[in-house]
């Protein structure tokens, strides 16, 4: 007899949420400039990251997920901004993965989404180079805030949390939604 994923009442859930109230829109533009100063402060610890976004100044990128977007806009500086209102982008970039599970599941395997790409193929391979080599240094920025120590142990803590998770979400991950989940049998002594 087969049993469903536990991660099944999870999907539902999250297309239930999904489907529901959306935010206020004041909501979403604080979040998007919270998003785009994280961007930044992660860029401007790259210097080489910067350059090559110079040379696209002025461009706008769209990225999209679901009916979730983001219009960015490379400044002068090489950095980013949001787009004004009705901006038409260069480049479109949507993730075609609906299932937040998955895409979750996705990030703890350390896969990249999907995602369809329409539009300017330099700036795509400029967004792309910036994805693979651009990394927050998390530990390092709190070791600006707590010192060196308190920062490693917290780094190597949530590195254990992310390792665990990723083992058990691993063996569920290439299951389809609703097979079997098969427990191996153990004798006991």
């Amino acid at each position: 007899m087969a049993t469903q994923s536990p991660f099944s009442f999870l999907q539902g859930l999250f297309e239930r949420v999904a489907a529901g109230p959306q935010p206020p829109q004041w909501m979403v533009h604080e979040v998007q400039q919270r998003v785009v100063l994280l961007l930044n402060h992660v860029l401007m610890q790259e210097r080489e990251a910067m350059a090559r976004l110079l040379a696209q100044r002025g461009r706008v990128a769209r990225v999209q997920w679901r009916q979730y977007f983001m219009a960015l806009q490379i400044t002068p500086a090489g950095l980013f901004n949001l787009a004004a209102d009705g901006a038409a982008p260069d480049l479109q970039i949507e993730v075609t993965e609906p299932s937040p599970l998955a895409l979750a599941q996705a990030a703890l395997r350390g896969d990249k989404p999907t995602i369809r790409i329409q539009g300017d193929v330099q700036l795509a391979g400029e967004i792309q180079w910036l994805a693979d080599h651009v990394r927050w240094d998390i530990e390092e920025d709190l070791a600006r805030l707590l010192g060196d120590a308190p920062a490693h142990l917290i780094a190597a803590t949530a590195r254990r949390v992310l390792q665990a998770l990723a083992g058990f979400v691993a063996p569920l991950a290439g299951k389809a939604a609703g097979a079997a989940l098969v427990v191996p049998e153990r004798t006991v002594p």
